[in-house]
């Protein structure tokens, strides 16, 4: 793998997942967060992610948000990673906050850090066909010299209203198109009317330089992005670090990085759009299901990569719900 010395990838890991949370209970009625549960058996949705991001940039260069409340499920799982670079959220105040988190810690290591943000807890069925898509996002910025972000579009399977979707513009020098708008979970008839304009599903997969993405935030709310400057520069994951940043996260407004940040926003946006790969958010039971039956029911894909010990396995949670769901429907004659 060749890669550019800075090349990052930050994973966004500290998710709740409280939408499947009727799917992902443990034997002990316990919810396991979607990130660290296994499609149908083999490797964590996290680990998955780790494996697309060693496709961009060295370990030593990946950086990952997790949750505290979380530590139980993503300790053992991050043993490889350098301690620096396991960042952990005191609480959840939203996607742009969880996002200028781990920017700003990579800001302090790297000014000049090109970022592949990747949301920890989705599927690809065709790794191959969205790591080619996220190569040519990466590469257009780094042979820019622009404050340009670029998302990854993915070509999409139905009209899905709880989905967002990006409208791209007109082509731009660098093979990357612009971004026309976006249009955040429409309600159906409008996601078809997206669908058949040949709009993208926002994946939510990032690339930009890490400064362009703070400046970006930075346009909405200066302060809390001058909070998170301080924040790094005062404690640099020393053990002052979980106090401080408990403090601030108490004051903290919620911050949702699609609606408050990027709708609507003055700044040179790109897409690059990524061809059918079996994507899926696994945001709902029903996408869950969708993604199984686009997989095959009980096959279970890169054996290679089969964990070492048993994650919670989503198929088998999704029968569960489907069999509880039967048995609560009356039956008629």
């Amino acid at each position: 793998m060749q890669t550019s010395s800075n090349r990052w990838a930050l994973v966004l890991a500290a998710g709740s997942g409280t939408r499947l949370s009727g799917l992902t209970a443990d034997g002990n009625g316990m919810s396991v967060p979607k990130q660290f549960c296994s499609l149908t058996g083999g490797a964590s949705l996290l680990e998955e992610t780790l494996a697309r991001a060693s496709t961009i940039t060295a370990l030593d260069q990946t950086a990952i948000v997790v949750a505290a409340e979380q530590r139980r499920f993503w300790e053992g799982a991050l043993a490889n990673l350098p301690d620096e670079n396991v960042i952990v959220q005191p609480r959840n105040r939203g996607t742009a906050n969880g996002i200028l988190l781990g920017l700003s810690a990579i800001l302090e290591r790297d000014p000049d850090a090109i970022v592949t943000i990747l949301p920890s807890d989705h599927y690809v069925a065709r790794e191959s066909v969205l790591g080619a898509a996220l190569e040519r996002a990466v590469a257009a910025i780094e042979a820019s010299s622009s404050a340009s972000i670029t998302f990854l579009g993915i070509a999409p399977d139905a009209a899905d209203p709880e989905l967002g979707y990006i409208v791209p513009g007109a082509l731009r020098p660098d093979g990357t198109r612009a971004v026309a708008h976006f249009v955040e979970k429409p309600p159906l008839g409008v996601a078809k009317r997206l669908v058949r304009q040949r709009a993208l599903w926002n994946s939510f997969i990032i690339v930009a330089r890490a400064s362009a993405i703070v400046a970006l935030i930075e346009r909405r709310f200066p302060v809390e992005v001058l909070c998170f400057r301080s924040l790094w520069r005062q404690t640099r994951l020393t053990e002052r670090f979980a106090r401080e940043a408990a403090r601030l996260y108490e004051k903290l407004p919620e911050i949702d990085f699609s609606r408050q940040v990027v709708e609507g926003a003055d700044a040179p946006l790109g897409v690059v759009a990524v061809p059918r790969c079996g994507w899926s958010d696994l945001g709902t039971p029903q996408r869950v299901g969708d993604a199984l039956a686009r997989l095959g029911r009980g096959r279970t894909r890169r054996v290679k990569r089969r964990a070492a010990f048993q994650h919670f396995n989503l198929a088998e949670g999704h029968a569960r719900l489907v069999g509880r769901l039967a048995s609560a429907t009356p039956q008629t004659a």
